[in-house]
């Protein structure tokens, strides 16, 4: 395992889990521990690995990008101290737990199918009507090659809101707390960014790791303007925890 805290050390890691796990509700947790993260700078590529590497758990609070910003959130949202996001985090990221390259999420909407117990698809619901269902071939790109080398390319079925039939009663029902994907057009890929969605009185913000040469840091942007011009979202949508501990 490999950990670097970033500008936290462990003891106020400890501290700001706590004090999340004392707020009611998923939206609220997600928006007060994603906005410790503002400023954070953009890293890609932090996890490593590969099909011929030793996966190990790697932890950078240092400097996310677009996927592993909502990794770390996610398995913090989900634990009440440093030592509990650790295992929160190998269940998050890798499927039923098991550390691996292989077994790793690698994709946006893996987390509708392996996480399903803390998270779900509400593309549909927020969409009503107006959504657009493709089937794609994962991990295969327009040339035959794959993204990631060892993966095995897959079918899978997705569901998005095309960004003009985003309009105001669509956005009314986006709430804090929920994972944004944009929707990607390009074969083998379902979304080429994704962020967390943050509800105020009279605005929608994207918070999210930008990747930009103007940020390059975690940024809160009008969701709106962000959106306009993209092809779409899937939005994965927070479980409550179930109260008996089950997840």
């Amino acid at each position: 395992m490999k950990i670097d805290t970033g500008k936290w050390s462990e003891a106020e890691l400890d501290r700001l889990l706590r004090e999340s796990s004392l707020l009611s509700g998923a939206g609220m947790k997600i928006d007060f521990l994603s906005q410790q993260f503002l400023g954070v700078p953009y890293s890609g590529a932090t996890l490593g690995g590969g099909v011929n590497t030793p996966e190990e758990l790697r932890i950078n609070l240092a400097g996310v990008d677009c996927f592993t910003f909502p990794d770390y959130v996610e398995a913090m949202r989900l634990s009440a101290s440093f030592g509990e996001f650790v295992e929160k985090l190998r269940l998050v990221r890798y499927r039923s737990g098991s550390v691996s390259f292989v077994d790793r999420n690698h994709f946006f909407t893996d987390w509708a199918i392996f996480n399903a117990a803390r998270v779900e698809d509400a593309t549909e619901e927020i969409g009503q009507g107006s959504t657009t269902t493709v089937n794609k071939t994962l991990n295969l790109k327009g040339d035959g090659t794959s993204y990631l080398a060892g993966i095995p390319t897959f079918e899978r079925t997705l569901r998005y809101i095309p960004a003009e039939a985003i309009g105001e009663s669509c956005a009314d029902r986006l709430r804090t707390g929920d994972y944004a994907g944009i929707y990607s057009d390009l074969p083998g890929l379902d979304v080429s960014h994704a962020g967390i969605v943050i509800r105020s009185a009279d605005s929608i913000t994207f918070r999210h790791a930008s990747s930009s040469a103007k940020s390059g840091r975690v940024v809160d942007e009008d969701f709106k303007k962000y959106i306009a011009g993209k092809p779409g979202l899937i939005i994965l949508r927070p479980r409550e925890p179930d109260p008996t501990g089950g997840r």
